[in-house]
């Protein structure tokens, strides 16, 4: 995440680069949902989750169903608007950085 701006991660922080990438991927996206002209039913919605994962993701270390199940509601709240798939695409990619759900 940090390379595609041309900058490099900081040496000796002990912070986890999936918590970083996750911030980023969150916080890109909210800011494209906020310029995004259009109202939907669901964007309320969206909204509260975004910010319920940029939490997480400032608290450290996430909770992995939590965090599946808030990208779950992001993406059926603005999963139809093509002009923000690319920001939940990085979304849903940060989040798997974590692992997968867990097995039944």
């Amino acid at each position: 995440m940090l390379r595609s701006l041309g900058q490099r991660p900081v040496t000796g922080s002990d912070e986890d680069p999936r918590v970083v990438g996750l911030r980023t991927a969150v916080s890109r996206l909210r800011r494209e949902l906020a310029a995004h002209p259009a109202e939907f039913p669901d964007r309320a919605i969206a909204e509260d989750e975004l910010a319920a994962l940029g939490a997480m993701a400032c608290g450290g270390s996430p909770e992995i169903p939590r965090l599946r199940s808030s990208l779950l509601l992001v993406a059926a709240a603005i999963g139809s608007v093509s002009a923000l798939a690319r920001g939940l695409g990085e979304v849903r990619d940060a989040v798997d950085l974590f692992g997968g759900p867990p097995r039944a």
